[in-house]
């Protein structure tokens, strides 16, 4: 298969003005075209608000890729766009809570593979915890995976966020 017909995740940063709309355009471009989204982040990024970076993962081939990356550089207030798993180096992490629900042996086990993956217990009840855990998203499946035997509940996750590494900014 050529390399154009492999699929690959995305990870683009996007930087956009700070102003109503700009996201449910950039939302109503994958979905009007059939793209997914597999995370999506956006928060404001300087002192007075103006701009917002947004952060997509997504998946498709080496072509697709690109014309994403063409479809968002030609919306109106895009700035910059910037694929960061092929630009070089870059940093990715996400956030997720973790609610298990369990007693006994469970519960003991569910901890025991807590402090493993460094994930911290930010509520706790007789019945449950609240994991909190930040790392890779590879890291977060592993987990959520482990804990499905052991009570998983609830997940909530934050999306990823996503810089180059070293001096490249976007």
């Amino acid at each position: 298969m050529s390399d154009l017909m492999t699929m690959r995740s995305a990870t683009i940063s996007v930087l956009v003005d700070n102003e109503a709309g700009v996201l449910a355009r950039v939302t109503g471009l994958f979905s009007g075209r059939g793209y997914n989204i597999d995370s999506l982040t956006v928060a404001p990024v300087d002192a007075d608000g103006a701009h917002s970076r947004i952060n997509i993962v997504t998946t498709g081939t080496a072509m697709v890729i690109e014309q994403i990356k063409a479809q968002l550089d030609r919306l109106v207030p895009v700035h910059r766009v910037s694929d960061l798993t092929q630009e070089g180096p870059h940093v990715a992490r996400e956030m997720a809570l973790i609610k298990v629900i369990g007693t006994g042996e469970k519960r003991v086990e569910a901890l025991r593979i807590a402090d493993t993956f460094r994930a911290r217990v930010v509520d706790t009840t007789t019945g449950s915890f609240v994991f909190e855990l930040t790392g890779a998203t590879e890291k977060l499946d592993a987990f959520i995976v482990l804990m499905q035997d052991l009570g998983l509940a609830e997940v909530s996750r934050t999306g990823v966020a996503a810089l180059a590494r070293g001096t490249r900014t976007i």
